[in-house]
């Protein structure tokens, strides 16, 4: 890694720190957060997807379950209750890599190796569609996460490879985002106006 690859890092690193302390003190965050339901579930309607994954809100990161947990709900009044299925992630902390299992209101949770909830002891599904949170995200479907490199090495390995789409406040939207040469550009990205990719 040269000087320039050091610096870039340690400029993403003060970025997320950045972002995601505007994010915990938005003071209309509830507000946003309404709005983004209703994004999400407009979004949603009409799509096949009957698996999805998604995942537990950290760092006043915004909250998709509710908004899913309608979805089902409403599948099991037009569909055949189970075909719709909601997934959170289960991280490998060995390969760094994550596997959905099934989710519910009310299902046993523990722990993750970070500290993050999962579900205990539910089966492993496959989404055909994953919500993706944003620290920050910038033109062209390109997204800032926590630095991990999980998504990008789950969705890697990920058979049939899930459409992936981008959850985020307007307060992480990064117009002069400069994307990496490995990174992969999300499907789709939301936020509490509407969906800004693609545009």
């Amino acid at each position: 890694m040269d000087n320039s690859d050091d610096r870039k890092t340690l400029e993403k690193k003060a970025l997320r720190k950045a972002l995601v302390g505007n994010r915990l003190q938005m003071p209309d965050r509830r507000e946003r957060s309404a709005l983004l339901q209703d994004v999400m579930r407009i979004w949603l309607v009409g799509r096949p997807d009957t698996v999805i994954g998604a995942y537990w809100p950290i760092k006043g990161e915004f909250d998709p379950l509710p908004a899913l947990h309608r979805w089902k709900e409403d599948g099991e009044l037009i569909d055949q209750p189970q075909l719709r299925r909601i997934g959170l992630p289960v991280v490998d902390k060995v390969h760094k890599t994550m596997v959905f299992h099934a989710w519910h209101p009310g299902c046993r949770m523990e722990e993750d190796a970070y500290g993050i909830p999962k579900p205990k002891d539910t089966e492993v599904i496959v989404p055909t569609l994953l919500f993706i949170s944003c620290v920050g995200y910038g033109p062209g479907g390109y997204r800032l996460g926590y630095g991990g490199g999980f998504y990008d090495r789950t969705l890697a390995i990920l058979e049939p490879r899930p459409f992936t789409v981008g959850l985020g406040y307007t307060q992480g939207y990064l117009p002069d985002f400069e994307s990496q040469p490995h990174d992969i550009p999300l499907d789709a990205i939301l936020n509490e106006n509407g969906a800004v990719w693609p545009v």
